[in-house]
């Protein structure tokens, strides 16, 4: 989310630093990688697959649709069946798979019903365009209920130190045994005031659950460094 212009629109200002910086990720031993169609938009998945295409066996791209763009720092979600299957087949095309390992619906879209959402979700994965179903941004309650649809892989909620709002839903996570991975987990760089400071942020994230897998952000190689060493026989991507 990071590698992108101010706002999280348009292209991040130094392709040379972002390849590096995607490239030095996977060195580390970083195999999970979290983006989105929506920051840039596009320009991300765009992004990944100059850097790193073609892929290691090993690394797992996840991806997100049903979010539009309409400016910086803008977004509204869009959850109509024909919208997400488009969104599926651009992202297999600007990353270059034949398969998405995780797909997200980005934001459940209040004005579409749910079991359609989820239904076209689930016949992608059918047809072998995804192999995995994830939500983002959810409650207890939508989780159950997107759950009775279709098995659900991962959670992305907001979660740190400084933000347990979702504690509920890491709860359900674990009992359930569903991935939770919490998005800003260094409370966008308010954990960051040295760098044992977000290894510890890091590990007390990664000691709440056994599901938990942390996607910190950033655009320094020293941070990433850091980040991945949080990780000790884990991986955080």
């Amino acid at each position: 989310m990071q590698l992108t212009g101010p706002g999280h629109w348009e292209r991040f200002a130094d392709f040379g630093v972002a390849r590096q910086l995607l490239r030095r990720a996977v060195d580390l031993g970083i195999n999970h990688i979290d983006t989105a169609d929506a920051y840039g938009p596009h320009t991300v998945e765009v992004l990944i697959r100059k850097a790193l295409h073609p892929y290691g066996d090993e690394l797992v791209i996840a991806t997100k649709g049903g979010m539009t763009r309409q400016g910086p720092n803008l977004w509204a979600p869009v959850g109509r069946p024909e919208y997400l299957r488009q969104c599926v087949e651009m992202s297999l095309r600007r990353l270059h798979l034949d398969r998405i390992d995780l797909y997200y619906l980005h934001r459940i879209d209040p004005q579409v019903p749910l079991e359609d959402q989820i239904g076209a979700l689930a016949d992608l994965r059918n047809q072998g365009k995804i192999r995995h179903i994830g939500l983002s941004k959810v409650t207890v309650s939508q989780i159950e209920a997107a759950h009775k649809l279709t098995p659900i892989a991962a959670v992305q909620n907001r979660f740190n130190a400084l933000d347990e709002g979702n504690r509920a839903v890491l709860d359900y996570c674990t009992k359930a045994r569903i991935a939770f991975v919490p998005y800003a987990p260094l409370a966008a760089g308010a954990l960051v005031e040295s760098p044992d400071a977000a290894v510890r942020s890091l590990r007390w994230l990664l000691d709440q659950s056994p599901v938990v897998l942390p996607i910190p952000g950033t655009t320094s190689l020293q941070h990433l460094k850091q980040n991945a060493g949080a990780a000790t026989d884990r991986h955080v991507a």
